[in-house]
């Protein structure tokens, strides 16, 4: 979060107020620092130097065309999982040929699509899927490059929802059967192994688990050699964790550098090319939510904070009881010390708990009253406008708020907006990339008359 700063009592995102943001574009906004996300995936650049290393993005995080195209111009590849997430690759430029189609579930036409574009390799995951491919691959006179997703049934130690190296996960390969089904993939004639993939899941705060996975996988490499299936690529996922509130997951440049250490001490190592798929890690803490208070409120001694945004705009503490960090945009008695520069502290502590889009709403009538409400002190739980119990981003919150106020939600950058749904038909919010002073708008704000715009009546 260190493009988030405080300045003068007020929260900026690199050089911009996110007050101005907020007058310009309305609320609920997803804000991201293009300077985060550059350095973000610089920092594995600099760490892979010298070696030959693909860091691809994994589209699922975030994926907008915008930071799609950002990536792209550093160099970076891409992880995908749908036809859909291919076709924004291409729509902002990527290089299909430096893509990995990845998921458990590629449909024929997906797979189709994917080899008329010339992605770099699928990632298959079941035998079945091989049969698939190697039939589709043979319609249209091609061989299909394949890596196979091995799962070393290693624990990642993070959310069950987001573990997927597990032997009881429905993602890839059993390790034990994977050389029958590298068999089988040489077999095909319509196929060309390449390489073996393996990702045990998200939001990994520790190197110990990657590294019990890269042992599992080049135990198979060692056994595929041994038959004369020979490798070029090692992929090794993805799912670095960042952090939220007190995780100490190592930095991009230690987990490359323990992976390297790792690779140095096998004997044919060094020759293969290594493939990463990071995402979280790249945009995570790069963007916060944009959000107003409509309501302060309070029920059987409880407090409540009713902001615009909702689970429908960030999902992950409903899904997940995940833990955000809730920043004021404006800090308390900011306007009693105009003037007086504090320093830019860092939005990441424990402190407490373009041009205008045509459709952006119009500033809630609560804003005009936040400039004379005094705020009160409580323990908040900050939830939303949506119909259901399990509507809130963050609870138990000490924080001093006036109806009306802007809050910042936190490490909002990756499964915020790409999680985000219409449900109580509430139209999906704007997006704002901040370069220094200047913000971008590359996402207009929906209409509520664009969420049924497919829908008909049916007939009198």
């Amino acid at each position: 979060m260190d493009a988030f700063t405080y300045r003068h009592g007020e929260l900026l995102a690199e050089e911009l107020a996110l007050t101005d943001i907020a007058e310009r574009f309305g609320t609920p906004t997803y804000v991201y620092s293009r300077s985060a996300i550059v350095e973000a995936f610089s920092e594995f650049q600099r760490a892979a130097a010298g070696r030959k290393v693909l860091v691809c993005y994994a589209l699922k995080a975030n994926s907008n065309l915008a930071v799609i195209d950002l990536l792209a111009r550093q160099g970076a590849g891409f992880d995908i999982v749908s036809a859909g997430e291919l076709q924004r690759v291409l729509a902002a430029g990527g290089d299909p040929g430096k893509t990995v189609f990845s998921g458990v579930g590629k449909s024929e036409a997906e797979m189709r699509m994917a080899l008329q574009a010339g992605v770099r390799c699928f990632n298959v995951e079941s035998e079945s899927e091989l049969h698939h491919l190697n039939r589709v691959a043979a319609s249209l006179g091609k061989r299909a490059p394949v890596s196979l997703r091995v799962n070393p049934d290693v624990d990642a130690g993070t959310h069950p929802y987001i573990s997927t190296g597990l032997r009881e996960n429905k993602f890839g390969i059993a390790h034990e059967a994977a050389l029958a089904a590298y068999r089988t993939a040489a077999a095909l004639p319509n196929l060309q192994v390449v390489g073996i993939d393996c990702h045990i899941g998200s939001q990994i705060t520790d190197t110990a688990p990657f590294l019990a996975a890269l042992d599992k996988v080049l135990e198979l490499v060692d056994t595929l050699h041994a038959e004369g299936i020979e490798l070029h690529h090692l992929d090794l996922g993805g799912g670095l964790g960042i952090r939220y509130s007190d995780e100490t997951p190592p930095s991009r440049a230690a987990l490359l550098a323990a992976v390297f250490e790792r690779l140095q001490r096998h004997p044919r190592g060094q020759q293969y090319e290594l493939l990463f798929e990071f995402g979280r890690s790249i945009v995570g803490n790069a963007g916060v939510l944009l959000t107003r208070v409509e309501y302060l409120k309070e029920n059987g001694g409880r407090h409540f904070a009713v902001i615009d945004a909702a689970m429908n705009d960030l999902m992950r503490p409903a899904l997940y009881e995940a833990w955000h960090e809730v920043l004021p945009v404006r800090q308390p008695n900011a306007g009693a010390s105009a003037g007086v520069d504090s320093g830019s502290t860092r939005a990441g502590g424990h402190g407490s708990q373009g041009s205008a889009s045509p459709t952006a709403p119009t500033t809630s009538s609560a804003s005009a009253a936040a400039n004379t409400a005094q705020p009160i002190e409580a323990v908040y739980d900050i939830v939303g406008p949506v119909c259901e119990s399990g509507d809130w981003l963050a609870r138990g919150r000490t924080l001093a708020l006036a109806e009306g106020d802007l809050l910042a939600i936190g490490s909002a950058g990756a499964y915020g907006m790409a999680m985000s749904s219409n449900y109580n038909t509430r139209p999906r919010a704007a997006e704002v990339i901040v370069d220094g002073a200047q913000a971008h708008l590359v996402r207009e704000r929906e209409s509520i008359e664009s969420l049924f715009a497919l829908e008909r009546p049916l007939p009198r």
